[in-house]
């Protein structure tokens, strides 16, 4: 399936080192002002990995810590394109997240929807695992998608027949699983079909529920961020709310994964949460977006 915790941190532990000696390459070993690192949500073992590393640093180096969400990161990519893109509204979708929130300003997020089982990201992984085509399956179910008929299949689309903004895509799952298992592996047309038909699924339930989101605030731009934001079926339809005023923001593909710069760029924005690399700040599995202080 997906992630093993443990070897993920395993693999923290030996990457980190390797990173590490080619930014010093890079950089020319110059020492840094202070050191972002995600503090959470996420698996805990890897967490704990990267922090105490970035802790040990801190101190060789002598310089502070700032502690960053991880989702926050997320939020503040389109930043990295040189943009201001608040107030906006935000959607966060990922393997591990999917997600409406608000945005008035830097720090200040309020939720307004979430999932209430899986994400869209993690159902894409699983539909791929399905389908045989392996880890992380999202872009291989994307590209399998691509030569398929859309309409092919009846998929649900979850939640969309009642108010609200939160999403629910474990039906989806299970629509997907049962018609599945009468597809032969080697039918490519019928398999094509499915991927379409459950990918058109995820992107019309996003969809809609951003429309709703911006309806309900008031709001004219729209942030997207996160794994699926590099879904170029996604992307187009959301783009396609150009046409209806809003202003569309979307993190570039390299920015959409989880990587390092967007995590640098929210701790240079956080510089009041410095901490001495002694100090004692939480790493949360779990860890809310609307909560301010790490």
């Amino acid at each position: 399936g997906g992630v093993v915790p443990e070897l993920a941190s395993r693999d923290h532990v030996r990457r980190l080192p390797l990173l590490l000696d080619e930014l010093l390459a890079q950089t020319g070993g110059r020492r840094p002002d202070a050191i972002a690192v995600t503090a959470g949500p996420g698996l805990i073992g890897a967490l704990l990995v990267g922090v105490n590393f970035a802790r040990g640093l801190a101190m060789g180096w002598d310089i502070p810590v700032i502690p960053v969400h991880h989702l926050e990161g997320h939020l503040l990519a389109p930043l990295l394109n040189g943009v201001d893109p608040f107030p906006a509204v935000a959607l966060l979708v990922s393997g591990g997240h999917t997600m409406l929130v608000e945005v008035r300003g830097i720090g200040d997020y309020i939720l307004l929807g979430e999932t209430l089982d899986d994400a869209a990201g993690e159902a894409f992984d699983k539909a791929a695992k399905m389908m045989g085509l392996g880890y992380p399956g999202g872009p291989a179910l994307a590209a399998l998608a691509e030569g398929g008929n859309a309409q092919a299949f009846r998929l649900p689309r979850p939640l969309l027949d009642r108010p609200g903004l939160d999403f629910s895509f474990s039906g989806l799952k299970t629509a997907f699983r049962l018609a599945s298992m009468p597809i032969a592996p080697d039918d490519g047309q019928k398999r094509g079909d499915l991927a379409a038909s459950f990918q058109a699924a995820v992107v019309e339930t996003l969809f809609t529920k951003c429309q709703r989101a911006l309806r309900q605030t008031g709001r004219r731009r729209l942030i997207v961020a996160g794994g699926v934001g590099a879904n170029r079926a996604l992307r187009a339809a959301l783009n396609g709310l150009v046409s209806e005023g809003v202003e569309v923001f979307i993190a570039d593909l390299a920015h959409c994964t989880d990587n390092a710069a967007m995590i640098a760029l929210a701790g240079a924005l956080h510089t009041e949460r410095a901490q001495a690399a002694t100090a004692d700040f939480p790493v949360r599995a779990r860890w809310s977006l609307t909560e301010e202080e790490a």
